[in-house]
C-alpha cells in the first residue's frame, strides 16, 4: 500500500508539472483511477487518500467493484468497450459512459434509459489514431455521431474521450490529442441542444504530460499507480468487433 501511495504522489506531482508547463490551472485537471484487474482493497486505499474517480473496462469487475467500495462513494465511469447487452448492468454502477462509439448502442442505451426512467451522462469515443484494432468513432464522422446522440434526452454527452497512440513516438501521440482538442472546440462552436462538451478524456500513464498540454480534463492512470497488469492492454482495448 505504500507504493501506491508514493505512486499516487508522483503521478499528482507530473500532472501539476504539466499542468504549471500547459498555463493551465491543476484543478481543471482530474485524475481517473484505471481499476482493470485490480484488488478492491488497493481501490479503497487509494480513494482513502483522497481519490475521487473511478473508470472500468469490464462489466463483471464494475459491479464486483462498485459494491467492494460503494461505502467511499466514488464517482465511477465506465471506460470500456459497450456492448449492448450489457447496458442494463453498465447504468446500475456508473454514472458515465465514457465509450459511446455509435449510433446503435446510443438508441439501445436511450431505450433502457427510458425504460428506467434515468438518465446518464456520456462522452464519445474517438479513434484519432485511425488503427482499425481500435474502437471509436471516425474523427470525420464524430460530429455527426454527436448530433445524433444529442436527440436522445436521457443522454447527455459532456465530452469527448480517446485512447490515442500507445507509442513511445510523442509528436504522433501528440497529433491524437490535439486532433480530439480540435473536434471538441468544433462541436462547441455548433451549440448543439443538449451538449455540454466541457470534458476530454484522454491520456494513461505513459502520456499523461502530453495530454494535459493539449487540454485534457480527465487522466486515466492504471499501471502507474498500482503496477502492471497480468493482462495485455489488448485484453481491455482490443476486444472483437463482432461484439455489440
Amino acid at each position: 500500500m505504500n507504493n501506491i501511495q508514493n505512486n499516487l504522489n508522483i503521478i499528482h506531482q507530473r500532472m501539476q508539472f504539466a499542468c504549471k508547463k500547459a498555463n493551465r490551472n491543476p484543478a481543471d485537471v482530474r485524475l481517473l483511477l484505471a481499476t482493470k484487474t485490480v484488488d478492491t482493497d488497493k481501490i479503497n486505499f487509494a480513494l482513502e487518500q483522497g481519490e475521487t474517480l473511478v473508470g472500468e473496462n469490464k462489466v463483471q469487475e464494475l459491479k464486483q467493484k462498485c459494491n467492494a467500495v460503494k461505502h467511499l462513494q466514488p464517482e465511477v465511469h465506465f471506460i470500456g468497450h459497450l456492448q449492448s447487452n450489457k447496458i442494463k448492468e453498465v447504468i446500475k454502477w456508473a454514472s458515465c459512459i465514457e465509450s459511446i462509439d455509435r449510433l446503435s448502442v446510443a438508441q439501445k442505451l436511450h431505450q433502457r434509459l427510458t425504460f428506467e426512467e434515468k438518465e446518464i451522462d456520456v462522452y464519445i469515443q474517438v479513434n484519432t489514431s485511425f488503427e482499425e484494432s481500435k474502437f471509436g468513432a471516425k474523427p470525420e464522422e464524430t460530429i455527426k455521431l454527436v448530433k445524433e446522440v444529442s436527440k436522445f434526452k436521457n443522454i447527455h454527452i459532456k465530452g469527448l474521450m480517446t485512447i490515442g497512440l500507445l507509442s513511445s513516438e510523442s509528436d504522433e501521440v501528440r497529433k491524437c490529442f490535439r486532433l480530439l482538442k480540435q473536434l471538441q472546440e468544433e462541436v462547441k462552436a455548433l451549440q448543439i441542444s443538449n451538449v455540454v462538451m466541457e470534458e476530454l478524456s484522454m491520456g494513461m500513464s505513459g502520456d499523461l504530460e502530453i495530454a494535459i498540454e493539449e487540454g485534457a480534463t480527465i487522466v486515466r492512470v492504471g499501471t502507474a499507480i498500482f503496477g502492471k497488469r497480468i493482462y495485455p492492454d489488448s485484453y481491455y482495448w482490443n476486444e472483437a468487433k463482432s461484439n455489440t
